[in-house]
């Protein structure tokens, strides 16, 4: 059975940076599942924010571009994201997310919600100005 475990997250000010853990737990390895990240403010759409294959290629959605960054260590079955330059529309519920896929490829355009197998449980984000 197929986890992911959240940690992290908090309340900063404007500016501020904040780190999100997501470790999967698994009888395999991360190293096949394509990882990301999503987020959801109330009355908005869960939206996808980064993502990241198993050989380290990412994508971002273009609102946290040069502010935030997504990494994984496959050897610790775990994804991060660096949030840095917070800004109070970053506020968010912040989901980890996986997907499997041959060779850990991510598939769409960008973090789509609907290729999602595996979600964790949330995360709150405040940014405050």
């Amino acid at each position: 059975q197929v986890q992911l475990v959240q940690s992290g997250g908090g309340s900063v000010q404007d500016g501020g940076s904040l780190t999100l853990s997501c470790e999967l737990s698994d009888e395999a390895t991360s190293r096949y599942y394509c990882m990301g990240w999503f987020r959801q403010a109330p009355g908005l759409e869960r939206e996808g924010v980064a993502d990241i294959d198993d050989i380290g290629r990412t994508r971002y959605v273009d609102s946290v571009k040069g502010r935030f960054t997504v990494t994984r260590d496959d050897g610790k079955n775990t994804l991060y994201l660096q949030m840095d330059s917070l800004k109070p529309e970053d506020s968010a519920m912040y989901y980890c997310a996986a997907h499997s896929s041959p060779g850990g490829v991510c598939y769409g355009s960008g973090p789509t919600a609907s290729f999602i197998d595996y979600w964790g449980q949330g995360t709150q984000v405040t940014v405050s100005s």
